[in-house]
């Protein structure tokens, strides 16, 4: 009798795109639900458009397809999708991002995403297995006053929001336009976040840690050609959430082969690994860490390290880490025994 395939690691992810874990499938259902046509004909058709030249082009495709998500019934079935596939890819505990200003500018209220994600959020425990936290993220290509306005809009809800954090079109919008917006989040007690350095240089790392304060780092790839902020980094031990399989899908990095994830390890680096938007980027979590596994040849304790890593990088209190982080160990256990 064959053996059952093994149990991938229990992990945290703490990059994902809830927008970006809409699914053809999801798309075309919620569609004919809202009356929504879509500018494909088949969920095939749809597929295949997924294919990028860089960040831009898939935003463009990911604003567009945002049309079919109106309602909170919308907004608790993507978030519900998303974490029945995250269960089976091992995800223990998600911190997920959401991008109020797509949804508002349509005439969707915060109020109303919010809710929808919540709704489901606050299943997610019992019904999968996954602890959750909500990341409401501003679109650093929208005015920071937008910014401001969104914050404003999201403050009587502020009680379901761990953080904030900042996302869409890096290249042209540095951090430190939304210096005002992180430093009201900050002083209402809220985590930050930001994108930096993926498309856009080292520089913007320096910046989100300078100016806008913020506890992790997301991508920050381009951090590696700063000798000075990679020694900062590995200092303070700031977390930084990569995605390979989204920075090969976005021309980021052109072949997984070549992915700094082991020399930023190397670094003393803290690294997880994430799947930033995975209906469009070919793979959730565990399958990023099955690809990088390959491309890579990371061995089973380095895949370790990124699974305790990831626990340690979140915004856990410290009893229901170290819970995690003993079934990190016991899977261990586990497959010394296998």
């Amino acid at each position: 009798m064959p053996s059952a395939e093994p149990r991938p690691l229990p992990k945290a992810e703490l990059h994902l795109h809830i927008e970006g874990t809409l699914e053809p499938e999801l798309a075309f259902a919620l569609a004919e639900r809202n009356g929504v046509t879509l500018p494909y004909a088949t969920e095939d058709e749809l597929r295949r458009a997924y294919s990028f030249e860089d960040l831009q082009s898939f935003l463009n495709l990911y604003y567009a397809l945002m049309a079919v998500l109106r309602t909170e019934d919308d907004f608790a079935d993507l978030a519900h999708a998303y974490l029945a596939r995250a269960r089976h890819q091992g995800v223990r505990h998600a911190e997920i991002f959401f991008d109020p200003q797509a949804h508002t500018a349509r005439g969707v209220p915060v109020g109303t995403v919010i809710g929808g994600l919540a709704r489901a959020l606050d299943t997610a425990q019992e019904r999968y297995g996954i602890s959750t936290r909500l990341i409401m993220c501003f679109l650093r290509d929208e005015s920071a006053d937008s910014a401001l306005e969104t914050f404003e809009a999201a403050r009587p809800y502020l009680d379901r929001i761990t953080a904030v954090g900042l996302d869409s079109a890096e290249v042209g919008h540095p951090p430190a336009k939304f210096a005002e917006v992180f430093a009201l989040a900050r002083e209402a007690g809220l985590k930050c976040v930001a994108h930096a350095g993926e498309e856009g240089p080292a520089g913007y790392v320096w910046q989100a840690l300078d100016v806008l304060g913020v506890d992790r780092i997301d991508h920050g790839v381009r951090c590696m050609e700063d000798e000075r902020l990679v020694a900062r980094l590995a200092a303070e031990q700031v977390p930084l959430t990569l995605c390979p399989l989204s920075n090969v899908r976005l021309r980021v990095i052109d072949d997984l082969a070549a992915h700094p994830l082991p020399a930023m390890l190397d670094a003393g680096l803290l690294v997880t690994v994430n799947s930033d938007d995975p209906a469009y980027f070919g793979g959730y979590v565990d399958d990023n860490f099955i690809a990088v596994r390959e491309a890579l040849g990371l061995d089973d304790a380095t895949l370790r390290t990124l699974a305790r890593n990831s626990f340690r990088a979140s915004f856990l209190d410290e009893d229901t880490r170290a819970r995690y982080l003993k079934e990190v160990d016991a899977h261990e256990a586990a497959a010394r025994v296998g």
